[in-house]
């Protein structure tokens, strides 16, 4: 089978790579030419565990290549799925820009009988409303007829680090534009992908499934940060509570923290918030919990700033740009909240990250220093890297760092607090040391 992955990125390309594992022959389409010249030559553009070998062998076997003319290797296609970027507006809407594009050079090539498929998260509806109209006319095909092209979502449900388990293991969500689409989209992840396929016939309702776990997931950690925040002032360590209510086997609250960063949680559920609004039917929930995340970064840092009485004048040093551990990727990283708020307090700020160099650290706007450049007087703690989990306290204390602000729950308070630190972290009461 000819199987055609548009985007080229750190889901599409391991899709595409799952596909050809199972024989098809996939083409990777992709508008960044350096992208395409790594797979066209053995070399994967990205650091996924296990996507060099993959990537290497199957092209090599002749089952994976890659090209900038989407149009061309769709006429060649028998299914086609697009997994490009859904980014936000700078009023918190979709933007559609990547995906209209994506969806046009596809409708140039589209032949009857093709299998279409959206993988990027989208508002509900969108599908249905956008993307089979702009297919049709620019196709000149009718979707859904028997001479058209079959239309169909799928949500990707991967996560960076854990790309192939998560195709393998994870369920594949279809839905179509009808129920011929439907069937069709579960028979080709099912042969293609190897993995469960589970039916929810349309596709508003596959669009609805990806919203509602994203927005599920956001929520959670709103009300662990709400929590959290309970616990600050009264004394309680939230972290003990957190892990207590979760042993009666029906709360499982998630961690609470400085922020909420990534691809996913910080962008996604505004696609449903700005739909809902526009409907007249605003999701209250939903919107309360975007509220509550985005506040997290500047209410722990004036907490760092009341411990010490104001950060005016004080230089405070940020460990961790990426927005998960392990990995080079910024997207909606709180480190650039926490540098804002660090900076509206006062402060002047520098940051390090294990996982980018210096000169990518200052294209994203931070003064990259490393703890002895930039000999701070307090210490934030945004990413856990391992590089960060061991921190030598009384080294610090010695060097001039006065504080310290946990904002992933890891470093030990009582061995802070010996040192002589003041003592920040989410879920915690403020701690000071003893004179």
């Amino acid at each position: 089978m000819k199987i055609v992955v548009v985007g080229g990125g750190k889901m599409g390309l391991p899709l595409g790579c799952a596909f050809a594992m199972r024989g098809a022959e996939v083409t990777i389409c992709d508008i960044n030419p350096q992208i395409v010249a790594d797979i066209n030559t053995g070399r994967s553009p990205h650091d996924e565990p296990g996507l060099p070998e993959a990537v290497a062998s199957l092209h090599a076997a002749g089952r994976l290549s890659a090209s900038q003319n989407t149009t061309e290797a769709t006429r060649e296609a028998e299914a086609v799925v697009i997994l490009v970027s859904a980014l936000l507006t700078s009023d918190r809407d979709i933007d559609f820009g990547n995906l209209d594009a994506a969806t046009e050079a596809v409708a140039a090539g589209l032949q009857p009988g093709t299998l279409v498929c959206y993988e990027t998260t989208v508002p509900v509806g969108a599908c249905r409303t956008r993307f089979a109209n702009r297919l049709a006319i620019g196709s000149g095909l009718k979707c859904g007829a028997e001479d058209g092209f079959h239309l169909a979502f799928s949500p990707e449900r991967v996560k960076s680090r854990l790309v192939f388990e998560k195709l393998l293991t994870t369920p594949k969500i279809v839905g179509g534009w009808n129920s011929e689409a439907a069937t069709r989209a579960a028979r080709f992840y099912g042969a293609w992908l190897g993995a469960q396929t589970t039916n929810v016939e349309t596709l508003e309702a596959a669009e609805f499934v990806k919203l509602s776990g994203m927005i599920y997931r956001d929520a959670n950690i709103a009300i662990a940060n709400e929590l959290a925040a309970y616990a600050e002032d009264h004394g309680l360590d939230f972290n003990l509570i957190r892990e207590a209510a979760n042993t009666d086997n029906e709360t499982f609250l998630l961690l609470h923290g400085i922020g909420v960063g990534g691809h996913c949680t910080p962008v996604y559920p505004y696609f449903l918030i700005r739909a809902s609004e526009r409907a007249g039917k605003p999701q209250r929930f939903a919107a309360l919990a975007r509220e509550i995340n985005e506040a997290q970064p500047r209410r722990q840092c004036e907490r760092l700033a009341a411990a010490i009485g104001g950060l005016e004048g004080k230089k405070a040093h940020i460990l961790g740009l990426a927005f998960r551990p392990q990995i080079a990727e910024s997207s909606h990283s709180s480190a650039f909240a926490i540098h804002d708020a660090l900076v509206s307090l006062g402060a002047g700020v520098t940051l390090d990250d294990p996982c980018f160099s210096d000169r990518e650290i200052k294209a994203y706007g931070f003064e990259a220093a490393s703890m002895a450049e930039a000999k701070p007087d307090v210490v934030i703690l945004n990413t856990a890297h391992p590089e960060f989990l061991n921190p030598d306290f009384a080294q610090w204390r010695e060097d001039g760092v006065s504080a310290v602000l946990d904002g992933r729950n890891v470093w030990s308070r009582a061995e802070a607090l010996k040192a002589g630190l003041h003592w920040v972290a989410v879920g915690e009461p403020t701690g000071s040391p003893k004179r």
